[in-house]
C-alpha cells in the first residue's frame, strides 16, 4: 500500500501544487512548457516521460488528488490493505483515470471522500524538503509502462533492500505534511497527518528520469533537458545510499553536457593517483586486478634468471612489492628484476617516477633481490618507441608487459591503440598481462554509453556501499570522486577529450587476436587463490570471480566489472 501512498501523492504535489500555485519558480515553468505543447493541448514535457494530461483536465486532476491524499491521510492501512494488489494493474499514465480509480477503491473501504473539506487547486498546499519545490512537469516521472529495463539496475542502487522490518520503514518512509498556512481552508487536525511516500518507487522516478534526459540531450530537445536534468536533483535528494550518489554525478555529467561546460582535465596527475590509491584501500577491484596479473607474470618468469617488467602505468608501484617478495622466495634463489615504469608528466616537474623507484629499490635490498629501475615520462602510450626502453634479447632476459586499466585511453586517439601494439610486438614480451573494465562505454551512440553506464557504475557504486567501511569514510569519499570523475568524462565528453572508452573482454579479444596476440590460460590455480583473496576482503560476500575462457572477471552479483587476460605473442609473429 506504501507504492500507491507514493504514486497518489507524487501526482497530487504535482498536479495540484505545481502549475498553479503562486510560486514564481513554478508560474515560470508552465510558461516555459505552455508554448511546447501540441495542438492536442498535452504538456510535452509530461507526454514525453509517458503522462498523458489536457490542460483542461489539469483542475479536474488536481482536486481527485486532493480527495485522494485526505482519503489516504486518515485511513488505517489495515483498512485499505486490499488495494495493495488491486491498484498495480492500473495504469499512472492516464492520470485521471489512475486516480478515479485508486479513489473508488478507497471508497470501498467506507472511507467516503466527498465528506471531506477539499482545498481549492489555486490554494493547493505544500510539500516538505523531502521532495523539494517541483513543478506539476516535473512531479510525475513514474510509468510502469516503460520501455526501460529499470530493474537490470542491480543492488539496492534502485531498490534498496532493508535488513529488517523496522529498518525498512524508516528507510522508505519520508513524510509530507499539508501546510495551511496560506489558505482559508480549515482542515481537521486528523487530516494532517503526514502521507508515506515510498523512496523505492522514487528511486524508480529516479532512473527513468535519467534516462529521459539522456533520451532528449540524444535528440537535441535540450530545453527538456535541462527541466529534466533539475528535477533528477530533486529526486536524488529523497533517496539515500548509493542510488543518491550516483544519480548525483551522472546529474553532474548531465548538465555539464546540456550546458557545455565541459570538465577540464588539467588537475594533479599526482591527485588522480591519491583518488586511485583510496580506490584501491576501499575495495577490491585493483588488488584483483594486481594479485592475477601478477600470478600470470611469475608463471611466465618460472627458471628465468633475469626478468623485465614494463609497467604501462607505475602509479605508486603499488603492485610489485608483493611480485618482488614472491620472487625472493623462489627455489634456487630470486632473479635480477628490471623494471620500467611509465607515466605521466607532473606540473611541478618533479620526478614521481624516480621517488616510487627509491622505494622499491629500498624494499628489494631488504629482501635480497638485484633490482633495477628506470623511469619514462609521456603524455601517451604512444608517444613511447619501443628502443627507448632498452630490451633486451630474449636469451639475456625475460620481458613481461604489463597494463591495468590504461589502453582503453588509447581508443581516443587516432591509431593510438595500433601504434602501442606494434610497440608490444617489437618488444618481443614473453607474456602481456592486461585488465580492464568489463563494460562498453565506446557505443558512438550517446544513449547506449549512458544506459550501460547507468548499469555499470551503479554496481560499482552500490559494492563500495557493501564494502563494509564506516559510512563517508575518507577512502569511501574519495574511491567516489575516483568512479564520478569518470562517469562525468564517459558522458559530457566527446572526441579526444573521451578517454573513458571502456570495452568489454569480447571485443579486447577480438582486436589483440587480429594483431597477431593469442590468449594465455590464467589456469584454475589463479581463480582459486582470487576467491581467497575475496574471502579475506571485508564485505567480500558480494563479490564473485568469475573464469571465462582463461581469463578471470571480477564482479559484484551478478555483474562482471573488470576482467583480467593474458597474451602471448602467436607463434606465427615469432617466426616472422
Amino acid at each position: 500500500m506504501k507504492r500507491d501512498h507514493q504514486h497518489s501523492y507524487g501526482g497530487g504535489s504535482g498536479s495540484g501544487k505545481g502549475d498553479y500555485s503562486s510560486s514564481t519558480g513554478n508560474a515560470n515553468k508552465a510558461k516555459m512548457w505552455e508554448e511546447e505543447q501540441d495542438t492536442g493541448g498535452m504538456d510535452e514535457l509530461l507526454e514525453v516521460l509517458g503522462y498523458k494530461v489536457r490542460s483542461s483536465e489539469m483542475a479536474d486532476v488536481a482536486q481527485k488528488l486532493e480527495q485522494l491524499e485526505m482519503v489516504m491521510g486518515t485511513a488505517q492501512e489495515d483498512g485499505i490493505s486490499h488495494l495493495a494488489t488491486d491498484t498495480v494493474h492500473y495504469n499512472p499514465s492516464d492520470v485521471s483515470g489512475w486516480v478515479q480509480s485508486m479513489l473508488e477503491g478507497l471508497n470501498n473501504t467506507g472511507f467516503d471522500s466527498q465528506a471531506r473539506p477539499i482545498q481549492d487547486p489555486a490554494e493547493s498546499s505544500t510539500v516538505n524538503s523531502i521532495l523539494g519545490q517541483q513543478t506539476s512537469n516535473e512531479s510525475r516521472i513514474f510509468n510502469d509502462d516503460s520501455e526501460y529495463d529499470l530493474r537490470a539496475i542491480p543492488g539496492s542502487a534502485a531498490y534498496p533492500q532493508p535488513d529488517s522490518e523496522t529498518e525498512n520503514n524508516r528507510n522508505k518512509r519520508m513524510r509530507v505534511e499539508i501546510n495551511t498556512a496560506n489558505t482559508n481552508t480549515i482542515i481537521p487536525t486528523e487530516l494532517a497527518r503526514p502521507v508515506v511516500v515510498d523512496s523505492q518507487e522514487t528511486g524508480v522516478q529516479l532512473v527513468h528520469t535519467l534516462m529521459a534526459c539522456a533520451e532528449a540531450i540524444q535528440q537535441e530537445n535540450l530545453k527538456v533537458a535541462d527541466a529534466l536534468v533539475k528535477h533528477i536533483g530533486l529526486l536524488a535528494a529523497a533517496q539515500a545510499g548509493a542510488m543518491r550518489k550516483v544519480a548525483t554525478y551522472f546529474a553532474e555529467a548531465l548538465a555539464r553536457r546540456i550546458y557545455r561546460i565541459y570538465p577540464q582535465d588539467c588537475l594533479d596527475s599526482s591527485y588522480n593517483d591519491i583518488l586511485q590509491m583510496h580506490f584501491y584501500e576501499t575495495c577490491p577491484y585493483l588488488k584483483f586486478a594486481h594479485f592475477t596479473a601478477n600470478q600470470a607474470i611469475l608463471e611466465a618468469f618460472n627458471n628465468a634468471n633475469r626478468v623485465h617488467v614494463v609497467d604501462f602505468s607505475l602509479k605508486q608501484g603499488m603492485q610489485w612489492p608483493a611480485l618482488m617478495q614472491a620472487l625472493a622466495l623462489r627455489p634456487g634463489g630470486p632473479p635480477a628484476f628490471r623494471l620500467t615504469g611509465i607515466g605521466p608528466p607532473q606540473p611541478d616537474n618533479t620526478d614521481a617516477l624516480q621517488q616510487v623507484g627509491w622505494k622499491l629499490a629500498q624494499l628489494a635490498d631488504t629482501i635480497g633481490v638485484e633490482f633495477e629501475f628506470r623511469g619514462f615520462v609521456c603524455n601517451s602510450l604512444a608517444d613511447l618507441e619501443p628502443d627507448m626502453l632498452d630490451i633486451r634479447p630474449p636469451e639475456v632476459e625475460t620481458v613481461a608487459v604489463n597494463s591495468v586499466f590504461e589502453l582503453h585511453r588509447l581508443l581516443a586517439r587516432p591509431g593510438g591503440i595500433e601504434k602501442v601494439v606494434s610497440s608490444i610486438k617489437a618488444m618481443r614480451p614473453k607474456i602481456i598481462t592486461i585488465v580492464e573494465q568489463e563494460a562498453n562505454h565506446n557505443s558512438p551512440v550517446f544513449l547506449d554509453r549512458f544506459t550501460e553506464a547507468l548499469h555499470y557504475y551503479s554496481s560499482l557504486f552500490d559494492s563500495l556501499e557493501g564494502s563494509g567501511l564506516t559510512p563517508s569514510s575518507q577512502d569511501q569519499v574519495m574511491s567516489e570522486v575516483y568512479l564520478g570523475r569518470q562517469i562525468c568524462n564517459i558522458v559530457a565528453c566527446e572526441g579526444t577529450d573521451r578517454n573513458e572508452r571502456h570495452e568489454t573482454l569480447t571485443q579486447w579479444r577480438t582486436r589483440l587476436g587480429s594483431a597477431g596476440f593469442d590468449p594465455v590460460h590464467l589456469g584454475s590455480n589463479a581463480y582459486k587463490q582470487a576467491s581467497m583473496l575475496l574471502a579475506l576482503f571485508a564485505g567480500g560476500d558480494g563479490y564473485r570471480v568469475e573464469e571465462n575462457n582463461g581469463c578471470l572477471m571480477l564482479g559484484w552479483h551478478t555483474r562482471p566489472l573488470i576482467a583480467t587476460s593474458a597474451w602471448q605473442l602467436a607463434k606465427s609473429t615469432l617466426v616472422s
